[in-house]
Order: C-alpha cells, then sequence, then structure tokens
C-alpha cells in the first residue's frame, strides 16, 4: 500500500472526537427517507484524488448525507455537483457529476480533501475538533508537498484551518497571516494559495458564487499548478 493511501485508511479510522463520531453515527443509522436503501459510510471521509496531485482542494467537512453517505468527499449533494461540474468544466475531471464512490470518477492532477474529515452538526465543526483533526491535513501535505504546486481553500474556515497547517507541514507563511477573500492569491515558496467562496448552497443559491466565479479560479490555480488539461 502506497503511503498516502495508509493516510487514508487511517483517517477512516479516527475516533478522536467524540461529538463528531455521536454525530456520523447517529445519521448512518437514521438516514434521510430519500437514501433510506443505502448503508451509510458513517466514518471519516479521507481525501480523494491522485497521490501525485499538483492542485489540492481543500473543502470545511463533509455533509450529513453526502461524503457521510457516500464515503467521498462532497460526493452524493449539491455542493458536490456544483465543485465537480467546474472541475470538469476545466479539464480536470473525468465527468461533471459524483453520486457514489464507484461511479468511475476520475480527478486529473487534482486531490480534494477538507480540514474536518467527519460529518458536523448543522455542518459547523468546532475549533477544538478542527485543531484535533489538523495533524491529518498536514500529513496529507507533507506527502503531497513533492508535486503540489496550488491550493484553493473554499471558505474563510478552511483558510483559517489551512494557513497553520501549512506552515507546520514546511512552507512559510507569511505574518500577520493573509485574510480570506474570494479570488485572492498568496504566493509561498514553490506554491500558490487561492481563496474561493464555498460551494455552500447557500453561497450557490443567492449568486455569491457563480459556476463562472468557480471556474475561474479552478481554471487559475491549475494555470499555475502547471496542469496542461485545464481550459
Amino acid at each position: 500500500m502506497d503511503v498516502l493511501a495508509d493516510l487514508d485508511q487511517r483517517v477512516a479510522g479516527c475516533r478522536a472526537c467524540p461529538r463528531l463520531v455521536a454525530w456520523r453515527e447517529e445519521v448512518a443509522r437514521t438516514k434521510r427517507a430519500a437514501f433510506a436503501d443505502w448503508t451509510y459510510w458513517g466514518r471519516p471521509v479521507p481525501g480523494f484524488g491522485p497521490g501525485d496531485a499538483r492542485l489540492l482542494v481543500v473543502g470545511l467537512a463533509p455533509a450529513a448525507h453526502g461524503g457521510n453517505r457516500t464515503g467521498r468527499m462532497f460526493t452524493g449533494d449539491r455542493s458536490g455537483d456544483v465543485l465537480y461540474q467546474a472541475l470538469y468544466d476545466v479539464g480536470l475531471a473525468s465527468q461533471p457529476s459524483s453520486v457514489s464512490a464507484d461511479d468511475g470518477l476520475e480527478l486529473y492532477g487534482v486531490r480534494v480533501t477538507s480540514p474536518v474529515h467527519c460529518a458536523p452538526p448543522e455542518n459547523k465543526p468546532t475549533p477544538g475538533e478542527r485543531d484535533a483533526c489538523r495533524p491529518w491535513l498536514v500529513q496529507e501535505l507533507t506527502l503531497l508537498r513533492p508535486t503540489v504546486r496550488a491550493v484553493v481553500v473554499l471558505g474563510a474556515f478552511g483558510w483559517q484551518a489551512t494557513l497553520p497547517a501549512l506552515a507546520e507541514a514546511g512552507w512559510s507563511v507569511p505574518r500577520p497571516r493573509p485574510v480570506f477573500a474570494h479570488g485572492v492569491r498568496v504566493p509561498l515558496d514553490g506554491l500558490d494559495l487561492f481563496g474561493c467562496f464555498h460551494v455552500s448552497q447557500r453561497n450557490t443559491f443567492t449568486g455569491r458564487l457563480t459556476p463562472a466565479m468557480l471556474r475561474d479560479v479552478l481554471r487559475t490555480a491549475a494555470g499555475a499548478a502547471g496542469l496542461s488539461r485545464a481550459n
């Protein structure tokens, strides 16, 4: 087993945060009526994508009936529909949808992860849960360091979690730490960090984040990462 696959396996077995363990397992038992015939994953959701990715997309946490159900990042919910459609549109995904872990989706030079790997109640992890989960992100960044050249962070929560993880993984992060904003670009040593509004329903339904805005950030980040597929 390669080291990133081993990390993913260890992430999936984590039980460090009692509140999150109780919630993710309760959701997996009670389910949503529309998914009554599903066997929910009900565990931490590891990152998804190749181990030699040049671009990393960092979200917030799995959705209770999305990643917590399917076992794959941003898979099976409307936020994922928006993200993977955009990745497909710019040439970084093999298909525009992500509905289950066995649907054949491939990402080209891109990996998707989050700073919190368990679905939290009301989609709101606590700062303590974020910090408890940080070592997983640090390890993931460390393993990706030989190839990753750009990181897109979706939302302010992910931004606040990713900056210290990047520092712990060996990148020089400016002080004071850069402030999150949509479209912000921060050059680090050998890596460009991009901010993007999160693909939450709140943002996409209100037009705060449009598909064109998301494509623009992904396309620019892919260019910075040296990914030739982006179009």
